[in-house]
C-alpha cells in the first residue's frame, strides 16, 4: 500500500463522517487540469467504497457527487484551455508534458467529439482532454452537453464498481 493510500485510510478511520465530501473533491481533482496528472482514480474508488460500505451514503448519492465533481473539474480544464489558447503549445509546461499532450491530441484527432467519452474513461489523459478541446476552440455548448453525458456514464460505472467491490468484500456473501 502506498503512503497516501494509508493516509487516506487513517483519515477515514478518524473522520469517517466527513468522508462524503471527499467523493466530489477527488472526482474534481482527478479531472482537473494539472491536478489530475497527480491524483489516481484509486483514491476516489477507495473513498467511495468506504463511504458506501460504512453506509455513510447510498450509491445514488455517491454517483451524483462523483458526477458533479467530474463535471466541474472537466469544465475548469476546458475553460483554462480556451483562456490559454493555441499559444500554450510553446510554453515550458507544454514541453515538459509533451508526451501526455501528444496522446491527448491523438485521441482528439482520431475520435473528435467522442474524445470526450474516451478521455473520461482513460486515466492518463482524463484531465488533459477537456483542456485540449478548449485549446482547439471546440464549441462550448456542444462540449457542455457531451461532457455531462460522459460524466454521468463514468459516475454510473464508478457506482457499479463500488457495488461490485462491496459484494466481493461483504463477509456475509
Amino acid at each position: 500500500m502506498f503512503p497516501i493510500e494509508q493516509a487516506i485510510l487513517n483519515w477515514l478511520d478518524t473522520y469517517g463522517q466527513y468522508a462524503i465530501i471527499l467523493v466530489p473533491a477527488l472526482a474534481f481533482a482527478e479531472a482537473c487540469i494539472g491536478i489530475g496528472l497527480l491524483i489516481s482514480g484509486v483514491f476516489l474508488l477507495l473513498v467511495a467504497t468506504t463511504v458506501y460500505t460504512n453506509q455513510l451514503a447510498g450509491i445514488e448519492v455517491i454517483i451524483a457527487l462523483a458526477c458533479l465533481g467530474a463535471i466541474v473539474g472537466d469544465h475548469v480544464g476546458f475553460h483554462v484551455g480556451r483562456w490559454l489558447g493555441p499559444g500554450f503549445h510553446h510554453t515550458r509546461l507544454a514541453e515538459r508534458y509533451r508526451e501526455q499532450l501528444a496522446r491527448g491530441e491523438a485521441v482528439i484527432r482520431r475520435y473528435g467529439a467522442a474524445a470526450i467519452f474516451v478521455g473520461r474513461f482513460v486515466p492518463a489523459i482524463r484531465s488533459l482532454i477537456p483542456a485540449m478541446l478548449g485549446l482547439s476552440g471546440f464549441n462550448r455548448a456542444r462540449y457542455c452537453v457531451l461532457d455531462i453525458l460522459a460524466c454521468m456514464l463514468w459516475s454510473i460505472a464508478l457506482g457499479a464498481i463500488v457495488l461490485g467491490l462491496d459484494l466481493g468484500l461483504s463477509p456475509d456473501q
